[in-house]
C-alpha cells in the first residue's frame, strides 16, 4: 500500500506529551486517519502504517526508558513522509547496537531497527537533552 497525501506544507502542530509509547501511537494513528480518510484494521496492518508506529513507539519509549522522559512531542506529513520529532531530558546520543548470536532478551535494538525504517533521522542537542527528527516514508 503506498499512502499518498496531499501537497500541504503546515507546519507540524505539537501535541500533548505523550505519557506513554501507546499514547504517542494512537497520535500519530490518529494524524494518519485524518490525513488519508480513515485507517480500517486492514489497513493498520499494512506495512507502511506498521513501521510508521514502530519507529513512533520506539523513539518515545527510549525517552522514556532511557531519556529522562519525553518533554516535547511533535507529528506531521510532509512530502518525504511521516515527521515525527521527540525531544528528551538526556543530552546522550541513543547507542546502535546489532544482533549477536546468543544474546536473546537484552534489548538495545530498537534504535538499529529506527535507523532502518527512517529515510531521514538526527539527533542534535536540545537545551538540557535532545531533539530527535524522524522521517518515515509512507510509501
Amino acid at each position: 500500500m503506498h499512502l499518498t497525501p496531499p501537497v500541504r506544507h503546515a507546519d507540524a502542530v505539537p501535541v500533548r506529551v505523550p505519557r506513554s509509547a501507546a499514547e504517542a501511537r494512537d497520535t500519530v494513528a490518529r494524524l494518519l486517519a485524518d490525513e488519508f480518510g480513515g485507517l480500517t484494521d486492514e489497513t493498520l496492518a499494512d506495512v507502511v502504517v506498521a513501521d510508521a508506529l514502530l519507529v513512533t513507539s520506539e523513539i518515545v519509549t527510549n525517552a522514556l526508558r532511557h531519556a529522562g522522559g519525553v518533554t516535547g512531542f511533535s507529528a506531521r506529513i510532509t512530502e518525504g513522509g511521516l515527521r515525527l520529532v521527540v525531544e528528551d531530558a538526556d543530552p546522550r546520543h541513543p547507542v546502535r547496537q546489532e544482533p549477536t548470536p546468543g544474546t536473546v532478551g537484552e534489548g538495545g535494538y530498537g534504535w538499529a531497527l529506527v535507523h532502518r525504517l527512517t529515510a531521514h533521522l538526527t539527533v542534535t542537542p536540545h537545551g538540557g537533552g535532545k531533539r530527535i527528527v524522524a522521517v518515515v516514508p509512507l510509501v
